[in-house]
C-alpha cells in the first residue's frame, strides 16, 4: 500500500501545484488500503513496477451522496497513473477493466466526482462518455466542489 500510495501522490501533484487538494494529494498509507478495500482495485504494473490504480465500489446506502446510494450505480475512486505513463492509454485500459467489472457484477451506471475547476480531467471523463450531473461537497477534505459525473456501463472503445 505505501507503493500505491506514492503512486498516488505522485499522479496527483500536478492538481496539487495548481492549488487543488484532491484527497489524493495527501492521503496516508491506511486511507489508501481502506480506500482500495471499500470496492474492487485495480493495479497495473508496467515492467515490474506499479504505475496505475483505480477501485471501483457498489451502490453505497450511507454514502451522503444520492447518487452514490443508487442501487445500480458504482463508483470510480483512487483512480491514477503514473507521470510517466501518462498519455499512453495506461489509464483507459484501467477505466474499460472498471468497466467490464462493474458490467459483471450487474452496474448499468458509473458515477465518478472530481475537482470542478480541474478542465482537463473533466475533459477527459467527457471524452470517455461521462456527463455532469450535479455537485457535490467534500470540503474540509479537498478545498473545491465537486462535478458529479455519469456514463452507461456498457464499452466505449477510444
Amino acid at each position: 500500500m505505501a507503493e500505491l500510495t506514492h503512486l498516488i501522490h505522485e499522479a496527483y501533484a500536478v492538481h496539487r501545484e495548481r492549488g487543488l487538494k484532491f484527497w489524493a494529494t495527501h492521503q496516508s498509507v491506511e486511507d489508501t488500503a481502506n480506500r482500495f478495500a471499500s470496492g474492487h482495485g485495480f493495479v497495473a504494473e508496467v515492467d515490474g513496477v506499479v504505475a496505475g490504480t483505480v477501485t471501483v465500489r457498489g451502490p453505497q446506502p450511507q454514502s451522503p451522496v444520492e447518487l452514490y446510494r443508487d442501487a445500480a450505480t458504482w463508483t470510480v475512486i483512487q483512480f491514477a497513473a503514473a507521470p510517466v505513463h501518462k498519455g499512453l492509454g495506461l489509464g483507459h485500459a484501467l477505466h474499460e477493466a472498471a468497466l467490464a467489472y462493474v458490467a459483471s457484477h450487474g452496474g448499468t451506471t458509473m458515477a465518478i466526482d472530481t475537482a470542478a475547476p480541474a478542465a482537463d480531467l473533466i475533459a477527459k471523463y467527457l471524452r470517455w462518455g461521462y456527463r455532469p450531473c450535479g455537485n457535490c461537497d467534500w470540503r474540509p477534505h479537498t478545498n473545491y466542489l465537486s462535478l458529479l459525473m455519469t456514463r452507461p456501463v456498457q464499452l466505449i472503445q477510444p
